[in-house]
């Protein structure tokens, strides 16, 4: 299969389209853009400068990607955004470029679905297999780890961290960081406890889920200081991989603290 470019899509110069793509009606690409093998903008989407979107990702009418970030620091130095492998970006979604604030580029992974109308702000850093309900925003300097849900209407305060197989409930405001492998809702985020279904879902081990239940009990349960907790859970449970993650997360030094 070739490269197939509709005659009315506006391409700058120096933009890099790679053998067996699609660039639909009436898409606007800006300099410095590289779409790379396999990849179909369907109609109407706007790709601008420094702008990489890896292989095999469909993108849908009216999504917009690397435009300036909304930072009243930034005054048009040169960020970007990069885009993994196989992500499916629906209609209206909005992704920004870096602001000066940051590394200097928005990073989203592979296996991602962005359903329609979500926003993912400058200098967000998103891992891979994560799907955002519609209208679900990501405000700048957001992290969010592999296999995460974020539901329906969600908003995400800035340099906000959301954890691995975390389930954001839709019409939820997370203003802290949400530990992986739990579920956490409403309008000021709280945790409602283990992802269980979720994790069942990727194949964790009934052993594995109950030891980070057990792990859940200790920091959010029984009225310990975190540090404590942390100290109990060493102590009391195996080290697995997944109990790790979760001790390593919760001690990485943080802005705006943890939802408990």
């Amino acid at each position: 299969m070739k490269r197939e470019i509709h005659p009315t899509a506006i391409i700058a110069p120096d933009v890099e389209i790679d053998e067996e793509t699609y660039i639909g009606p009436f898409c606007i690409m800006g300099e410095g853009a590289h779409i790379k093998k396999g990849t179909k903008l369907v109609s109407n989407v706007i790709i601008e400068s420094n702008t990489e979107i890896g292989e095999n990702c469909i993108i849908y009418p009216f999504t917009s990607i690397g435009l300036p970030p909304q930072d009243l620091k930034y005054k048009g130095e040169k960020t970007g955004v990069k885009i993994g492998n196989n992500n499916i970006i629906r209609e209206y979604t909005t992704i920004h470029r870096a602001s000066v604030g940051g590394d200097g580029i928005t990073i989203i992974g592979d296996n991602n679905f962005l359903m329609a109308y979500v926003h993912i702000a400058h200098d967000c850093k998103i891992g891979s297999h994560i799907t955002m309900a519609n209208v679900a925003t990501l405000a700048g300097h957001v992290v969010v780890e592999d296999c995460a849900v974020i539901g329906g209407l969600v908003a995400v305060h800035q340099f906000t961290r959301i954890g691995a197989y975390v389930m954001v409930g839709g019409f939820s405001g997370v203003g802290q960081d949400i530990p992986p492998y739990m579920i956490a809702s409403g309008a000021r985020a709280r945790l409602f406890g283990l992802n269980t279904i979720g994790l069942k879902r990727h194949g964790f081990s009934d052993s594995t889920i109950n030891e980070l239940k057990k792990a859940y009990k200790i920091l959010f349960r029984e009225k310990r200081t975190l540090k404590d907790a942390i100290k109990k859970i060493q102590e009391d449970l195996p080290y697995t991989d997944e109990i790790k993650h979760l001790i390593e997360f919760i001690q990485q030094k943080n802005k705006r603290g943890i939802c408990r």
